[in-house]
């Protein structure tokens, strides 16, 4: 279950976080490796591929589909890390200007990253009102990996490269739609004037406890600050679908992409149907820590780097867990994790139950009876998020119930 988040790698670079107090623990920014995908020869991720956050390596607000240039080519089993940028900071409701938006909260220009810079500066297109928000990294090619097979992918650590991050809440979207925000939004909004946008953006940096672990901070109006721990993972990871039509970035599917279940951090393994040849793979939308539900539209979203193993899983040869999938599947130590997707929050419930029904049945040989009576005692239905278009909810079915189904005879 949900776990205190602490860093593994060794401090290098002096970083004052951003309170009123003096601090005595420094943070270390994840700069970027290389200047394109490679497989790395050195380091502290060697023997690592690699896929930085470039121009040449991103979309802006829309998932890779059949058509995508792969950006690197990888063998099945490989170790992959990524380096993502989070769009909070760099969107047009916040100026469209990384260092302007972030030096405003305090941070020198030197702990901003390089990619955030150049990306708010380019001329890439976004639009704020049409596109999706999400950064997108990728994708990436596995080689043997075919439709019908199964992407298996193990997230081995999500790492925050920077030590803040963004919560907003923008107009049309979140839980409360027409309450929050209150601030008015005017029809001549725009990254020149960002404040016309009437949403809310709150800068929060995150600071070592006195555990040693890692919290965000958000400042209340008495002075107070709100302490909470971390669980970092990636929002966005999928593969693409068979379909040259433009993939929107927010609302999840079959493929997986804006799925946001916190519980896909470090040591989780998630499954995705592959549905094109080398699966393109990619992933985005890093979170620090998400509640869920992640009501107000976003959770803590920062940069994050990212690292996975990747294996194709084929079909007809290798365990796949259910037995086949149509859509994704996602494991961590305690439990199996059904997700259901719809627009209609009931809908999404259904479809995860009856998820967890036949994964149940097909990876343990019950009766669709006995699993529908087991789920209804002894599984939690959580809701992933509400507010990426297509809703989520998500079951949690507790490993340990069926230790007898996997002991050794």
């Amino acid at each position: 279950m949900f776990k205190p988040f602490a860093f593994s790698f060794a401090i290098a670079t002096s970083f004052p976080i951003l309170t009123d107090q003096a601090f005595a623990t420094d943070f270390i920014i994840l700069k970027q490796l290389e200047n394109q995908p490679t497989l790395l020869k050195s380091g502290p991720y060697k023997g690592n591929y690699y896929v930085p956050s470039t121009l040449n390596t991103i979309t802006w607000g829309y998932l890779p589909n059949k058509d995508a240039k792969p950006v690197l080519t990888i063998p099945s089993g490989s170790t992959i890390t990524f380096d993502t940028v989070s769009h909070e900071g760099l969107l047009e409701d916040q100026g469209r200007n990384a260092e302007k938006y972030f030096t405003s909260k305090g941070v020198k220009s030197e702990h901003i990253l390089d990619e955030a810079k150049i990306i708010t500066t380019s001329h890439l297109k976004h639009d704020f009102d049409h596109d999706g928000p999400h950064i997108i990294t990728g994708p990436i090619y596995i080689e043997d990996a075919m439709p019908g097979d199964i992407l298996k992918v193990e997230i081995l650590k999500v790492e925050p490269r920077v030590p803040y991050g963004v919560i907003s809440n923008r107009h049309g979207k979140g839980t409360l739609v027409g309450e929050f925000p209150k601030r008015p939004k005017y029809p001549d909004a725009s990254a020149a004037e960002p404040e016309k946008y009437g949403n809310v953006s709150i800068f929060t940096p995150i600071e070592k406890n006195k555990r040693g672990e890692w919290e965000g901070v958000l400042k209340t109006e008495s002075g107070k600050s709100i302490r909470f721990p971390l669980n970092p993972f990636m929002g966005t990871m999928g593969v693409a679908p068979n379909t040259g039509d433009a993939i929107h970035s927010v609302p999840p599917s079959f493929y997986g992409g804006n799925i946001d279940i916190n519980e896909l951090s470090a040591g989780a393994t998630a499954y995705y149907p592959v549905q094109v040849p080398g699966a393109l793979f990619y992933t985005g939308d890093s979170h620090f820590v998400q509640g869920d539900g992640e009501v107000a539209l976003t959770a803590l979203e920062g940069s994050a780097r990212a690292t996975f193993k990747i294996t194709v899983l084929k079909s007809g040869k290798d365990k796949i867990p259910g037995g086949t999938l149509t859509q994704p599947l996602a494991e961590n130590a305690e439990f199996w994790i059904t997700p259901g997707l719809d627009e209609d929050l009931n809908e999404a419930m259904k479809k995860s139950t009856r998820e967890a029904i036949r994964f149940l049945v097909n990876e343990y040989g019950i009766s669709e009876e006995i699993a529908y009576a087991y789920l209804s005692a002894a599984t939690d239905f959580q809701v992933s998020q509400v507010v990426d278009k297509t809703k989520g909810i998500h079951s949690m079915i507790r490993k340990a119930d069926f230790k007898e189904f996997t002991e050794t005879q």
